[in-house]
């Protein structure tokens, strides 16, 4: 690999595709978590035919299946990236290559091509963002015990 100065086309390009697929995972996420905030704030546990204990497991599991089902369309969007920009090996599994980076677990043999090598750190810090933002949701979540906010 060459020294690429930041203002260079090669440089300056990935940055560009990096930072656009993660500002629109930014959003995805942002309504996402929103939703469920939203969600939990209006359900009322004050329901007499299904325990407090139940509808409260059914709060944090719903949560964390939204959350995972969230997560996989942020990797496909970053799959689709790597596949419109030409970023990987013809054949290559897209999908495969960004959930390894998305979850920074590296690389499966197939690095991305030498002129966008930056998408992969840039998608690790992507998802190490989103799934961290996650990881507070559920713990606000589970700190507050299934309680709901008043009805406004």
């Amino acid at each position: 690999m060459g020294e690429e100065s930041i203002g260079s086309g090669v440089v300056l390009g990935q940055v560009l595709v990096g930072g656009a697929a993660s500002l629109i995972n930014l959003v995805i996420h942002a309504v996402l978590l929103a939703a469920v905030v939203w969600t939990v704030r209006r359900l009322s546990v004050s329901d007499r035919f299904v325990p407090h204990l139940a509808q409260y497991t059914l709060i944090i599991v719903a949560t964390g299946t939204l959350l995972v089902a969230g997560h996989c369309v942020e990797v496909v969007l970053w799959a689709v990236t790597y596949g419109f920009v030409g970023a990987a090996a013809p054949g290559a599994r897209l999908v495969e290559l960004a959930f390894a980076n998305y979850t920074t677990l590296g690389y499966n043999g197939t690095p991305l091509a030498e002129n966008w090598w930056l998408l992969a750190p840039m998608t690790a810090l992507n998802g190490i963002m989103l799934i961290g933002w996650s990881t507070a949701l559920i713990i606000e979540i589970l700190r507050h015990g299934g309680e709901t906010a008043p009805s406004s």
